[in-house]
């Protein structure tokens, strides 16, 4: 074989893939593609014998390295098509200058890359770190271009092809695309209609301009004066990818019998329509036509083509009538009509003093019939004037004719008047004078001199009388106080209760005022001006006696946890970060919160609020509990504990005393008094509970500003008039572990059971029904004086014995009851071990082992996980309780229990349980529930029966906590109380949750700063004044979506943006 030819194995298709084999495949190829005109043409003096005959062309090795387009056209490329012959494919070289072109332009906007400052981008590239990192602030996760595109410019890049489209987009859409978040876009884009390369590109062979050199012919029309225009064929490829306007030429201008108006015309067409100054100002077509044409655009409006009449100048150096920008200005937007950038109508400004006189030296050719002077724009107006009256003195005229006056500038001449908008003040206030004291007269004398009224009324009427009814809507929705911008107050509430942060709240505020266009949320600096008045430290206020060892200013924040501690030389500085109101200025803030409500109750039990001036006493619930494992991984600053302290405060009812009567008026009532909205934050401490000194050091200045409290009078002003009030506190939202820390006692482990009464455990199993209340907070501290200095000289078992386990000094007063909530949890806990020792049938065995313990449980969890679905948790909660202490619960245990008498027992206990539970549930159980009330005795002395016979292998000599007191001494608290459920610290454990969300929102550098946002924000929820709002307001979310979707009447239908989907 010879040396110059292949074998079949040898040769390069023989290498290639089966559907590159054929000989024709290329042609196949652009057929696939869509691409018409790529077919390889054969040259003019090639035969088609020759075209068979030719050898075939050798290919590059497989693999190697190439462009898209090698393999679109079968392997071709410019170095394997030139042949012994010298052959050039033409067509791929016009579509590689095609894609050499696209290569210049941007994908989204059309324009040359190079026209627009700043890098370029790839379109199907990743984000760069820049852009990542600016858009992740403002909320776009997105990761690659693609993705933002599609997002912002709604055009979906995957299906790009080289040959098609642009694989670069400008610095322009990269900012408008950065601008909009990611989300969308605040300025119009024009998307191309990339279309494939063809015989008549208009990207590779532009069209000529309209404009003919000077020197040729024009073509002469026809003078066929009714024949109809020739139809010219054109091609549906035919338009460019930069999708560029039509152009009118000699070729084009008839299409049906319509003409194609110019970009020029269209626009003076209807931004006519706009600025309505036709007659009003002078035409550029008066200056003499050898001005030079950049002179002429200079003097000549940017809006109206017109020359300037009262001329402004915008800060991007262009000028405009001052009329005409603003009504373009209200038309179309603040935008500047040359170069499109944001233009705000009070920075428009008077141009320099050169320009002026330049402008009115310029001379004019008078319009007159008869006259062909040439008089200077200052003196236009005087002379036509002296036309008119010449006119007017020869032959009488009807009021009919036209007015030159109409068109004339304003001034007379001499200094250009200015006008009124762009006055300071005090010139505006002298201009106005007159008229200011005519509408002051006429306010006075038919408005009863509100004078604001007459003023904005005169406003609407003007605004109706220029037809400009949708600006006059949206004014008299305002003067009717159902305008389209929310109050402040509203949208503080709704940034409380939506858990919004002030940087979310300002990135919502700004989303809606461009989509919209409309003001709806008010800016942050507003929001921060209303909750002034609504936290400690706004109203005034004032003591008799003055506080002892209190400050007497009432202007105090937030302040430092432990200030108005008295520190010692021995103090080691806490190891804690605390933020804290002061007391007595809270408690004033929550009185002015309550305003209203105290107002209202008097009016309600009709007693003159003028007379009752004093006598108003002030019940305050106190609430403290300790959190675990609020540990944050950002912040910085000490390291502090990964516990809480939440010291928080209820105002359960306002009375008053009134001349006459034995017992006080109740005015004011908390109807939810276990609410996470009444429960107001006082004390917020990164702190462990068990930790007493500091712990001590954190509350010592509470419980002093506490007891100044109780032995002062307030004073302050409620409804317009000073009033005096007097506080009760009552410690009672305190578990059983705070309460022993508060009080001195022993951990709840200790022999002496109760924090009540001075009952042992064995004691307390003995004798589960008569007991009474014998603890005091003096009595504790008159016990801890004696265990301190033993003055009997006794042993440590008789000194415990002697003080009943005090074993600290207490530093804080509580009140001597039971709490509800805590009272279920301990309960529900000893209930959910008696279920465990019935399945395993303790009372028949005596010590069982851990794992069969164990396994009880587990049944237990599986059969109440599979029938209740409650699912098994580490830590009884409130919820779990309240599923388990039911009737339904009883029977799904009591299938797994053997012994009918013992499922008749576990049903019989139970139900006792669930007639006891409202007497210390309820709020008011006299009124909910008064007949458990008068058997809650005997009830409770059956249940007891019931556990030491029945159940006498768990309860013999021992007994808990809570079951103690709730067999012992409910009915005794709510004798003397009034009732058990109201005094409960459920607020305070639902404010835990809250305060959880609040870190987590409010999330800061700083520790201090993070416990002052949370402080704040979690008053800001509380506040009775933000929740009437909220009431108000609950079709807030359907105001929202009306300003996402606005109602377009038909006027703007044309000058509307898109609105994006979020």
């Amino acid at each position: 074989m010879e040396k110059g030819r292949w074998s079949s194995e040898d040769a390069p298709r023989a290498s290639m893939p089966d559907e590159l084999s054929h000989p024709k495949f290329s042609e196949w190829k652009f057929k696939l593609f869509r691409v018409r005109s790529i077919e390889k043409a054969p040259l003019p003096n090639e035969t088609p014998v020759e075209k068979e005959n030719q050898p075939e062309v050798a290919m590059e090795i497989a693999g190697s390295p190439g462009s898209v387009m090698k393999l679109c056209f079968g392997g071709k490329s410019k170095e394997n098509m030139e042949s012994a012959q010298g052959r050039v494919d033409l067509k791929l070289q016009e579509i590689d200058t095609h894609m050499n072109l696209l290569k210049c332009l941007c994908r989204l906007c059309g324009l040359s890359i190079r026209k627009a400052k700043g890098p370029s981008h790839e379109v199907h590239g990743d984000l760069e770190v820049s852009s990542r990192c600016a858009l992740r602030r403002m909320g776009c996760k997105l990761l690659n271009w693609p993705e933002v595109i599609l997002k912002v410019f709604k055009v979906d890049v995957t299906t790009d092809m080289e040959t098609v489209h642009p694989s670069l987009f400008c610095h322009r859409c990269w900012t408008a695309a950065m601008r909009g978040g990611g989300f969308c876009s605040f300025t119009r884009t024009q998307i191309p209609d990339w279309k494939p390369h063809t015989t008549h590109c208009n990207l590779c062979f532009p069209k000529k301009s309209s404009f003919q050199r000077i020197g040729k012919k024009r073509a002469k029309p026809l003078k066929i004066a009714h024949s109809t225009p020739k139809r010219i064929k054109r091609d549906s490829s035919k338009s460019s990818g930069a999708n560029r306007v039509w152009r009118q030429t000699s070729k084009n201008t008839g299409s049906g019998g319509k003409e194609w108006l110019k970009l020029s015309v269209q626009r003076g067409q209807w931004v006519k329509n706009i600025t309505q100054c036709q007659r009003d100002h002078l035409s550029t077509k008066l200056i003499p036509p050898e001005v030079p044409a950049h002179f002429l655009h200079a003097v000549t409006c940017q809006v109206c083509d017109h020359l300037l009449s009262d001329p402004v100048q915008s800060p991007c150096r262009h000028l405009f009538c001052r009329v005409c920008i603003l009504r373009y200005s209200r038309a179309l937007g603040q935008n500047c009509p040359t170069c499109n950038q944001h233009l705000n109508p009070s920075h428009l400004t008077r141009p320099a003093k050169f320009f002026l006189a330049t402008l009115n030296s310029i001379p004019l050719l008078c319009p007159s019939e008869g006259c062909n002077d040439w008089v200077r724009f200052d003196s236009f107006r005087e002379h036509c004037l002296n036309h008119y009256h010449e006119k007017e003195s020869q032959e009488e005229q009807n009021s009919s004719e036209q007015n030159i006056d109409d068109y004339l500038p304003v001034n007379k001449g001499g200094r250009p008047r200015q006008h009124l908008l762009s006055l300071t003040r005090r010139a505006q206030k002298h201009r106005l004078r007159d008229l200011k004291n005519q509408v002051k007269a006429f306010a006075e004398k038919e408005e009863g001199g509100d004078v604001k009224s007459v003023c904005l009324t005169l406003f609407l009427l003007a605004l109706r009388a220029g037809n400009e009814h949708k600006q006059a809507d949206e004014l008299e929705a305002m003067m009717q106080g159902r305008g389209f911008g929310l109050h402040p107050a509203v949208c503080l509430a709704i940034r409380v209760n939506t858990f919004l942060s002030c940087s979310q709240y300002h990135k919502m505020y700004r989303t809606v005022k461009a989509t919209s266009g409309r003001q709806i949320f008010q800016p942050l600096h507003t929001l921060r001006n209303a909750e002034k008045e609504l936290l400690p430290g706004f109203h005034q206020f004032e003591w008799q006696p003055a506080l002892k060892n209190v400050s007497s200013s009432w202007d105090v924040g937030i302040i430092d946890g432990l200030s108005g501690w008295t520190t010692s030389v021995d103090d080691v500085p806490a190891d804690t970060i605390s933020r804290r109101f002061r007391y007595d200025v809270a408690l004033v803030s929550a009185l002015k919160d309550l305003e209203e409500d105290i107002m209202e109750g008097l009016r309600e039990r009709e007693l003159d609020d003028s007379i009752c001036t004093s006598g108003f006493t002030v019940v305050v619930k106190e609430s403290c509990d300790g959190m675990g494992d609020v540990g944050e991984k950002h912040g910085c600053g000490p390291a502090v504990p990964e516990k809480a302290v939440r010291f928080s405060f209820t105002i359960m009812s306002i009375s008053i005393r009134v001349e006459g009567e034995d017992d006080g008026i109740t005015i004011f009532q908390e109807q939810k008094p276990n609410s996470e909205l009444s429960c107001r934050p006082l004390c917020l401490m990164f702190v462990d509970e068990s930790d007493h000194e500091t712990l001590t050091a954190i509350l010592g200045p509470v419980v002093a500003e506490r007891k100044a409290m109780m032995e002062s009078r307030l004073i302050l002003s409620v409804g317009g008039l000073l009033r005096s009030f007097r506080f009760f506190f009552r410690g009672t939202g305190y578990d059983e572990k705070m309460v022993r820390e508060m009080e001195g006692l022993e951990a709840s482990g200790s022999t002496y059971i109760c924090t009540l009464c001075d009952s042992t455990r064995s004691e307390a199993s003995q004798n589960m029904v008569l007991h009474s209340i014998t603890r005091s907070h003096d009595e504790n501290l008159e016990r801890y004086e004696i265990w301190r200095t033993n003055p009997f000289s006794e042993s440590a078992d008789e000194l415990r014995d002697r003080v009943k386990g005090v074993s600290a000094k207490p530093f804080m007063e509580t009140q001597p009851t039971l709490d509800a909530l805590h009272c279920d949890i301990g309960n529900a806990t000893e209930f959910y071990k008696i279920f465990q020792d019935e399945i395993g049938e303790v009372y028949q065995k005596s010590n069982p082992s851990r794992e069969e313990r164990r396994r009880w449980r587990s049944a237990l969890d599986k059969h109440l996980r599979n029938n209740l679905k409650l699912k098994p948790v580490m830590r009884m909660n409130g919820n779990y309780a309240r599923r388990l202490m039911t009737r339904e619960a009883v029977e799904v245990v009591c299938e797994l229990v053997h012994s009918e008498e013992r499922r008749e027992a576990l049903r019989k206990l139970m139900d006792l349980y669930l007639q006891m539970k409202p007497v210390w549930r309820s709020t008011c159980p006299s009124r909910d529930c008064p007949v458990q009330l008068c058997q809650y005795s005997y009830n409770s002395q059956q249940f007891a029966d019931l556990l030491s016979t029945t159940f006498k292998y768990r309860y013999d000599g021992k007994i808990t906590n809570y079951l103690h007191k709730t067999l012992a001494h409910v009915p005794e608290i709510v004798e003397r109380d009034g009732s058990i459920g109201a005094w409960a610290s459920e607020g305070n454990e639902s404010g835990n949750k809250l305060f959880r969300r609040f870190r987590k929102m409010n999330a800061r550098q700083s520790k201090t700063f993070e416990l002052e946002d949370v402080l704040k924000h979690h008053w800001l929820y509380t506040s009775k004044y933000l929740q009437k709002f909220m009431e108000a307001h609950k079709n807030s979310a359907k105001a929202m979506q009306a300003t996402f979707n606005p109602e377009v009447t038909t006027d703007e239908v044309d000058m509307a943006l898109e609105v994006p989907d979020f």
